[in-house]
């Protein structure tokens, strides 16, 4: 089923995010901002890992951008990502709701986790994989979880899909023309991070940092954690606790 042009909706498949990789690296003419979204993901992976749950009626898309040789780091398109799911969410709930941003790409709820985004490089691409949780979330025993339809209404899958769509288009059109500072400002902007906040790291090698946060390398959007010994450690791959 073709929703519009660039997005195309199928019932089930195991990953989007695989049969885009697979679409690209076959040469199968998989364009740049082009979508595959399905109703259902048995096989469905989050970040570092770890499975994405697969509620009914949820969101579970993925995307391809295609790398030019001015654009910004690959890996910040995760900021870009994230702001277009908060977009799309405050279409849905108004300008009130309460949606906050965490590094590196968590989109808040009510202080609950609404979605996942996992980035894949693959040819001259970055897949971008994504599941939001309109109708249902996870019962997860590290993190609360939240979904759309706690507070309102969920969309239907059909016209969620289309105004991410629009909102991840602009944000990757300021993200090109604009530089990478743009989009880190507008990260910050949304989001829950105060200069001097206290913070603890969970960093992917299964470590532990405690600091403050101190801003987000201009280079690439890594973390700058200040330790209690005035240095400070950038990191690339984490989770905030």
């Amino acid at each position: 089923m073709t929703v519009s042009p660039d997005i195309r909706l199928v019932e089930e498949t195991g990953s989007t995010n695989a049969d885009c990789a697979a679409a690209i690296r076959a040469g199968a003419g998989w364009g740049d901002g082009q979508w595959l979204v399905a109703r259902c993901q048995t096989a469905g992976r989050g970040r570092q890992g770890r499975e994405w749950f697969d509620g009914a009626g949820n969101f579970r898309g993925s995307c391809a951008v295609k790398l030019g040789e001015s654009d910004p780091p690959p890996a910040s398109l995760s900021f870009v990502a994230a702001l277009a799911v908060r977009d799309a969410a405050v279409e849905t709930l108004g300008e009130g709701a309460d949606l906050v941003l965490k590094w590196p790409n968590d989109v808040l709820l009510h202080g609950g986790k609404l979605s996942g985004i996992l980035l894949e490089m693959v040819s001259g691409h970055v897949v971008v994989g994504i599941g939001v949780n309109l109708a249902s979330a996870p019962t997860l025993p590290d993190r609360k979880t939240a979904a759309i339809a706690d507070v309102a209404a969920p969309p239907v899958i059909e016209d969620f899909a289309a105004s991410l769509a629009h909102h991840l288009a602009r944000r990757l059109g300021d993200w090109r023309a604009q530089g990478l500072g743009t989009t880190l400002s507008q990260f910050l902007a949304a989001s829950n991070h105060a200069h001097g906040s206290p913070l603890t790291v969970h960093d992917s090698d299964g470590s532990q940092l405690s600091g403050s946060f101190a801003g987000l390398d201009e280079s690439d959007g890594a973390l700058r954690l200040r330790l209690a010994d005035g240095s400070e450690r950038v990191i690339r791959a984490g989770d905030i606790a």
